[in-house]
């Protein structure tokens, strides 16, 4: 990722929240009414950049750093941003304490009869359940998906709040605003109308719960590289009902052609139930998304990749011939989970460069201090990791630990919740 890509995306922000104050930036007032008002601005702001942030286009994820990256700033932006407003009534209350207790409680509480107000606590309300569902990791995806869609009505909500307050230029711009990205993300991401149409070709089970889709292309086909990932949603076929979500998947080969084939876990409902994939579902495909693997140096390399974390891998090995020394470290929990373990086997026959160790690490997370190499073989090696992310986590950490920099660690977040 060049220097501009990377602070492109801070600067967009920094525009989305620095506009609305710099248009209504409060002049004469005393101190905590101001400080309100900021406050305020500020997370309309921050609210506007996370409404940008969460819509999957793939010329705005390029321009910004990569999907995974707008994601996380989409979290920080949207929790900082109810953080933020949250402190809007506690300094509006402020303001008014400098005149009386009584004061201060009726300019904030949710009994007076007054609509700004309602309107104000209600938007706090929906961005706090919506908000809330972040921190929910086990709720299924369905009901994570439309609870999380709370935060788009909380904005809107928050909008009309500003202009019951009174109608100016800044507070039209960014209600417009904040319709015309929520409106966007609607119609382009979740109608599916930014989405590729594709047909399943063929189904072929290789683990345990496990299968490798082959996808053809209905209209113009998306272009991908070796290690990319799409977003893939399925739908009807002669005998099979989908749930129609989008999920992220890598590709793990392009088929000659236009085709290309995903592997598919069942890690949840949704998942599980593709695993009853047939020749003729109907399936959307949004991307490609993603940088990993993309620009690797000339230098030895450790590839780690626990389960479904080894399409990638299997992507770029089966679209070309090593350059430099690689060894893949491929864990999983028994030999029926082992998918694709006998075609790696033979393109390391095949590829003097490249060292596979498969290592069955049974039920748990594994020990990854004994199976992964000593500081002095680590040592000048750049180190690619692919899986669970508590085992992503855990192997960043034992890395780091012996002596690995952070900039010789890189792995890429399927996660977008």
């Amino acid at each position: 990722m060049n220097r501009l890509r990377f602070l492109l995306l801070p600067i967009v922000v920094s525009f989305l929240v620095g506009g609305p104050v710099f248009w209504a930036f409060p002049e004469g007032l005393r101190f905590w009414r101001a400080t309100a008002i900021v406050l305020g601005w500020v997370g309309c702001g921050l609210l506007l950049a996370s409404l940008l942030l969460m819509v999957r286009e793939v010329r705005l994820a390029i321009w910004l750093g990569g999907l995974e990256r707008m994601t996380l700033w989409h979290h920080y932006s949207g929790v900082a941003a109810y953080l933020l407003l949250l402190l809007h009534p506690l300094a509006l209350a402020a303001d008014g304490w400098q005149e009386s207790p009584l004061l201060a409680w009726q300019v904030i509480s949710p009994f007076s009869a007054n609509w700004t107000i309602w309107v104000g606590w209600g938007a706090l309300l929906l961005l706090m359940l919506g908000l809330a569902t972040t921190f929910a990791r086990r709720l299924p995806y369905g009901p994570w998906r439309w609870l999380h869609g709370l935060l788009g009505i909380g904005v809107i909500v928050g909008f009309v709040h500003v202009l019951l307050l009174g109608i100016s230029i800044a507070a039209l711009l960014a209600t417009l605003a904040a319709v015309l990205l929520l409106v966007w993300r609607l119609i382009r991401v979740d109608a599916g109308l930014a989405a590729r149409p594709y047909v399943v070709n063929s189904v072929h089970p290789v683990a345990q719960s496990m299968v490798e889709v082959s996808l053809l292309p209905l209209a113009t086909p998306i272009v991908a590289r070796a290690g990319q990932f799409v977003l893939v949603a399925f739908f009807h076929g002669p005998q099979y009902r989908g749930c129609g979500e989008y999920h992220p998947f890598t590709i793990c080969a392009t088929d000659p052609g236009v085709a290309f084939r995903i592997g598919i876990k069942a890690l949840g409902d949704c998942t599980q139930q593709m695993q009853r994939l047939e020749p003729g579902v109907a399936a959307r495909v949004q991307g490609p998304f993603g940088e990993f693997l993309a620009e690797r140096p000339a230098t030895p390399q450790i590839w780690v990749a626990g389960g479904i974390g080894i399409t990638p891998f299997l992507a770029i090995l089966r679209s070309e011939a090593l350059s430099q020394p690689t060894r893949l470290l491929y864990l999983f929990h028994s030999a029926a989970d082992a998918a694709f373990l006998n075609e790696l086997q033979a393109l390391a026959d095949r590829d003097a460069h490249l060292i596979l160790e498969a290592v069955p690490t049974g039920a748990g997370i594994p020990n990854v201090e004994k199976l992964l190499p000593a500081s002095d073989l680590l040592s000048g090696n750049e180190c690619y990791l692919c899986g669970p992310p508590a085992l992503v986590k855990n192997i960043s950490r034992v890395l780091r630990d012996r002596g690995v920099s952070e900039q010789n660690i890189h792995f890429e977040r399927l996660d977008f919740r």
